[in-house]
């Protein structure tokens, strides 16, 4: 005999969550609900792993220990976040996504009298950078306006000061290099006691500013909208509001780049945009989207 249909649809039939899954989801409801960080759309294997990573920092036994940390000390959430958001980039990382942004997209910004470029996720600036160096190289900078965002205050203040260690100079070289870079990198910045410091003028066209896309609104119209290895920390409904974002900020036939890491393909929006150049999963919004 068939089970009962109430049985079925039951929620003690269903397999129940493991004490631990429990208490990182209260976790970061508490988090939501405290501070208006949202990360409960975040994929829970990724977020487990990274917090799993601050409990054993803290010297917490649990995530309801950490929880207890995030409701009654002040100061730490500003701790915890570094934990929750990914702080890895490098100046043209992927440099064949900036070769084709370079060739493929610039000519068409070069018939805009004016342009916004949204970096979405920019953490500590090296992907901005790279974009500001890559329009002052095309004649692009002197009529683009800039909008770097991040959820994490701390990141944005790293993202402004432009200043990393002289250990990553060598790569952040070669990549420009590849990306079909038209000067020497050294020309964008000044070394001094282990460190590089970008020229002040690469921001002067550059608003920094903490925006969500978890829980924040469109807030321009862009011609550019860049955010690489954001989505791929997003579950299915987190991309989607995500892209939905990407998809209200574009100007017909402005462009959305992704990297080759993720896709628009399994989105509800795929159809509001055009493959533009495939390889490097950079897209064109579609003039009737």
């Amino acid at each position: 005999m068939d089970a009962p249909l109430n049985a079925a649809l039951s929620p003690r039939a269903a397999i129940p969550l493991k004490t631990e899954d429990i208490e990182l989801r209260l976790l970061l409801e508490a988090v939501f609900q405290k501070y208006h960080y949202d990360f409960r759309g975040y994929a829970m294997a990724s977020v487990k792993r990274r917090l799993s990573q601050a409990r054993e920092h803290f010297a917490c036994a649990t995530f309801s220990q950490l929880q207890d940390l995030v409701l009654h000390d002040d100061g730490m959430m500003g701790r915890l976040l570094p934990f929750l958001t990914v702080q890895v980039s490098e100046l043209f990382r992927d440099p064949a996504y900036f070769r084709a942004i370079r060739e493929k997209v610039v000519p068409h910004l070069k018939t805009y009298p004016s342009l916004k470029v949204w970096i979405a996720g920019c953490s500590t600036g090296e992907e901005l950078y790279s974009f500001v160096i890559l329009f002052r190289e095309e004649g692009l900078e002197s009529r683009t306006l800039f909008y770097a965002t991040d959820i994490n205050a701390e990141a944005l203040r790293s993202a402004e000061a432009g200043v990393y260690g002289l250990d990553r100079i060598r790569l952040f070289t070669e990549n420009h290099r590849l990306s079909g870079g038209r000067s020497s990198l050294s020309d964008y910045y000044t070394a001094a006691y282990g460190a590089a410091s970008f020229d002040k003028s690469l921001r002067k066209n550059v608003v920094f500013s903490d925006h969500s896309l978890a829980t924040d609104a469109v807030f321009a119209e862009t011609h550019l909208t860049s955010c690489r290895n954001v989505l791929i920390y997003f579950d299915r409904e987190l991309q989607d509001r995500a892209i939905g974002l990407f998809k209200g900020s574009l100007a017909h036939k402005g462009f959305l780049g992704l990297g080759s890491k993720e896709t628009l393909r399994f989105s509800r929006h795929a159809d509001a945009f055009a493959d533009f150049a495939r390889e490097e999963r950079i897209y064109q919004k579609r003039e009737r989207a």
